[in-house]
């Protein structure tokens, strides 16, 4: 029996959830420094630990320094205060980015030259011929589109863009006279005879710039934007010598603050609070480790930046540009061939079949991006154009920039069809995408809604009402990922067809929540957040919890990107604490600990940091031999389960649940990317003796290019062969 005094809330039994994120970036680093992944596929993972980190300073960190300014003293789940958690995250942070620009110089930079890709880091490294050649790119590409700013007594420091890459220089006005009387100026927060100026570097013009490969040396030769810029600086001061130019970046607060209740118009409100973004607070202040110490004065009084905030860099900053370059032409050698998506089986048609008799002959599962998108796609295609369609409902939360399922909607309501689309306008960094689609799908004759007040819509649900003969159906898509065509490409999740009429009816009930605020009874299938979603996850826990206590194997496994939701862990801990066995495949943040004695011994986690970015939410449960599968929109987070909208639905087909348990099966059973979670916090990669080397991702890549190749060939045999859609 379980040791009911155990505190299951205690502050000790938790890890703090920003350092947990730091933890999950500091795994893709690994990946980074993994001598066994290609170089080029090294040189993407830095890339994106850099992209991760700005957005956690934009958003995380700024949080916290808000919580810190306004004298928010709560303690959060693993105890700490704001001012706790910003200590920690500096001191991780710094160490974080030594790391990164020590694999860059001290790895990546000779692995290249090897490679026969020379990387000038400095204008300095040029030659003659070179330094010739960036002059001339500098006056002919650059110089008419740079605008030099000054700063004096008559034109005060400008606004300086959120992740812009600027160059800072300090300045002498040649003029003997000018330099005399500057010096005996009284303010002492001018550095004597100096003034400083700024130039952002222009984002219409390539940062990698590739130049003639020195004499004498094999391969090709690149520089960056700012090194020739900064080369030739003196251009744009042409009544001043240059004492020192340094390149800068800064990041400013990006979380918007709106309040719905006084915005009359969510939509022009956000587009307001959009503009605000690039000029917030600045929180971090990135410049190369030798800058001029007048020039970092400067700096640190304009932007009102602290020493804690200020990151000094052996390199370029801004590393996101190793995804540019990752996309460089040639050197096929170093990366990794290209994944095209299979085909989906059970959509590979008969000629003048539609999407919609494959789903009415049973519910059909899908894998991204191991299988193509476009049946989703095609779903909404389709409803579209039929004559028998008369209503699809949709929610967007995050849409790819040139999107063909708006494009369909705003055809569907053309074609004087009932299409109601709710976009979530509050989804972070997708704001502006957003407000362009809904204008669109207004204007296009869509019923548009922009979410429920103090509520972001997460969930991914389409329905389509069609009239056949035997009265009204409903066709359901359920997910675990966005309607976006771009990134299903890169993100691995589930999603599900149907016409369940069951399912229909829940379908038809989230809708009318959405756009009539009219809360069904009860529910058939489905558990929506914020209302019922939390209490389905306690019981589903529990039940595994009594059955375990009766003496009878418990079993749970959980997949999801995030899990740091405190009523969560504590139903987890009092499961384990009976004797419930659960295997969690966490991605990113977990703030549950594992091998405390008598709490978590029962406990195991494991992240995945592969190729492809781990994002679906499945979740199994034992019950006693009567095992129940379920899929999500929600992660196990407080503002999934509390403040979205999100969607749980069941695996209900014996088929599609042994596929969905295998997903789990064969991520538990991957040597290859997993890494484990120790007692400490940290993660460690499978000790990989005497078992079979099995990496998930590259399993269902080849099952995927196996099952549809197997079913080709027996189509072929009964010329029955017609793709539904054909693989990219």
């Amino acid at each position: 029996m379980a040791n009911t005094t155990i505190d299951f809330s205690a502050p000790e039994l938790y890890w703090n959830r920003e350092l947990s994120w730091l933890e999950f970036n500091d795994r893709i680093l690994g990946e980074a420094r993994d001598k066994n992944n290609l170089l080029f596929e090294r040189l993407k993972f830095l890339s994106i630990t850099a992209s991760n980190l700005d957005e956690f300073f934009m958003v995380r960190v700024a949080s916290l320094k808000d919580m810190v300014n306004a004298d928010y003293k709560k303690r959060d789940i693993a105890g700490m205060t704001a001012q706790e958690q910003l200590d920690a995250i500096s001191v991780k942070t710094h160490d974080f980015v030594e790391r990164q620009y020590s694999t860059l110089n001290r790895s990546f930079l000779p692995l290249l030259k090897s490679n026969g890709i020379h990387f000038l880091m400095h204008h300095e490294e040029l030659d003659e011929a070179q330094a010739a050649f960036v002059d001339s790119y500098f006056h002919r590409e650059i110089y008419p589109i740079v605008t030099p700013m000054a700063v004096d007594s008559s034109r005060p420091f400008p606004l300086i863009r959120n992740k812009s890459l600027n160059i800072g220089a300090l300045i002498q006005n040649k003029n003997p006279e000018t330099v005399e009387k500057k010096k005996k100026e009284k303010d002492k927060d001018k550095e004597p005879g100096l003034d400083f100026a700024t130039v952002q570097v222009p984002a219409v013009v390539p940062r990698i710039v590739e130049i003639p490969t020195a004499e004498g040396e094999e391969g090709r030769t690149f520089i960056l934007l700012e090194q020739i810029i900064e080369r030739n600086i003196d251009q744009l001061f042409l009544n001043y010598h240059v004492v020192a130019a340094y390149p800068y970046r800064i990041m400013r607060n990006a979380d918007l603050d709106i309040d719905e209740d006084e915005a009359a118009d969510l939509l022009t409100e956000i587009e307001k609070q959009l503009k605000k973004r690039q000029w917030g607070e600045a929180i971090r202040l990135e410049i190369e480790d030798d800058c001029d110490k007048k020039l970092l004065k400067v700096l640190k009084r304009e932007l009102s930046v602290k020493d804690e905030d200020i990151f000094f860099v052996s390199g370029p900053l801004d590393l996101t540009f190793l995804m540019k370059f990752y996309g460089t032409k040639g050197y096929a050698a170093l990366r990794n061939a290209g994944y095209t998506p299979q085909p989906v089986p059970e959509l590979v048609t008969r000629q003048g079949e539609n999407i919609f008799e494959k789903i009415k002959q049973g519910d059909i599962l899908l894998h991204h991006p191991y299988q193509t998108f476009e049946p989703v796609v095609d779903f909404v295609r389709q409803a579209a154009k039929d004559k028998d369609v008369l209503a699809i409902k949709q929610t967007l939360y995050r849409v790819s920039s040139n999107s063909p399922i708006i494009a369909s909607l705003a055809e569907a309501a053309e074609n004087g069809k009932q299409v109601t689309v709710l976009v979530e306008l509050k989804a972070r960094f997708d704001e502006e995408n957003n407000i362009v689609w809904a204008r669109k799908l207004e204007k296009a004759g869509c019923h548009v809604i922009y979410g429920l007040m103090g509520l972001k819509t997460h969930s991914k649900i389409t329905l389509v009402v069609r009239r056949e003969d035997d009265g009204i159906r409903r066709y359901v898509h359920l997910a675990t990922g966005n309607y976006n065509d771009s990134t299903a490409k890169l993100y691995t999740d589930t999603g599900l067809f149907t016409c369940s009429v069951p399912i229909g009816e829940d379908a038809t009930a989230v809708f009318n929540m959405l756009s009539g605020y009219s809360e069904p009874r009860a529910w058939n299938h489905l558990a929506v957040a914020p209302l019922w979603l939390r209490n389905r996850f306690y019981e589903l826990i529990r039940r595994e919890k009594k059955i375990a206590e009766a003496g009878r194997p418990a079993h749970i496994i959980a997949k999801m990107n995030s899990l740091c939701d405190g009523g969560i862990i504590e139903e987890l801990y009092a499961a384990a604490a009976a004797g419930v066995q659960i295997e969690l495949i966490v991605r990113g943040i977990c703030c549950l600990k594992v091998g405390v004695p008598g709490v978590s011994e029962n406990i195991h986690v494991r992240s995945l940091v592969g190729d492809f970015l781990e994002h679906a939410r499945i979740f199994y449960f034992e019950n006693d031999g009567a095992p129940e599968i379920y899929m999500a929109s929600s992660d196990w987070m407080q503002r999934n389960l509390d403040h979205r909208v999100e969607i749980l639905f069941p695996i209900e087909d014996p088929a599609l649940m042994k596929k969905a348990k295998e997903i789990l099966d064969v991520q538990l059973a991957d040597t290859m990317k997993a890494r484990i979670m120790q007692p400490d916090g940290t993660y460690v990669r499978v000790d990989k003796r005497g078992k079979e080397l099995i990496c998930a991702q590259d399993y269902f890549c080849e099952k995927a290019v196996a099952e549809y190749k197997k079913l080709k060939e027996e189509k072929e045999e009964t010329r029955t062969f017609v793709p539904m859609e054909k693989p990219e």
